[in-house]
């Protein structure tokens, strides 16, 4: 286990997945597998409206500690119509089977555009990649040599410390 990660299990739990074309990625290079809204009817979300749960109609069995699956926005559809993900990424881990929901969001702001989505669209993407469990120790402090080498130079500064150039 943890080497290259060769077969999941997945479990169709909406039928209409297969006349939609699931299990598809949109090109030969895509590291996302498109996943769609298993919706009854279609939905409109409003601007900044709490995020909807959208079923993906699917089940995935990773099963190998070494992996995880990123469910991931569609760039696209953030970018030009403001639907992305309310809780941003959402991470399957490698022991849960259960249905994977999509919490889709309009992030656009109030007054903004809403946002239709229709059964069987496209709304967001799963990645699988690789999970590191290093060994977590507990120290008093990051001292120079000490705890994992050398001081980085910039300790705690964080928000744009290191400047925008």
């Amino acid at each position: 286990m943890s080497g290259d990660l060769r077969d999941v299990a997945v479990r169709l739990l909406d039928a209409r997945l297969a006349g939609w074309g699931f299990p598809r990625w949109g090109s030969a290079l895509a590291a996302g597998l498109d996943l769609h809204a298993c919706l009854d009817a279609p939905v409109t979300l409003a601007p900044q409206a709490p995020p909807l749960l959208v079923p993906a109609g699917i089940a995935v069995a990773i099963r190998d500690p070494g992996w995880c699956a990123l469910v991931v926005p569609r760039s696209g559809l953030g970018h030009r119509e403001g639907l992305v993900l309310g809780n941003t990424v959402g991470v399957i881990d490698a022991d849960y089977e259960g249905p994977l929901m999509l919490s889709a969001w309009n992030r656009n702001p109030p007054g903004g555009a809403a946002i239709a989505i229709a059964p069987g669209e496209r709304i967001a993407q799963l990645v699988f990649t690789r999970v590191a469990r290093p060994h977590l120790h507990v120290v008093e402090s990051f001292a120079d040599g000490q705890e994992g080498g050398p001081a980085s130079g910039r300790g705690e500064g964080g928000f744009g410390s290191t400047g925008r150039r």
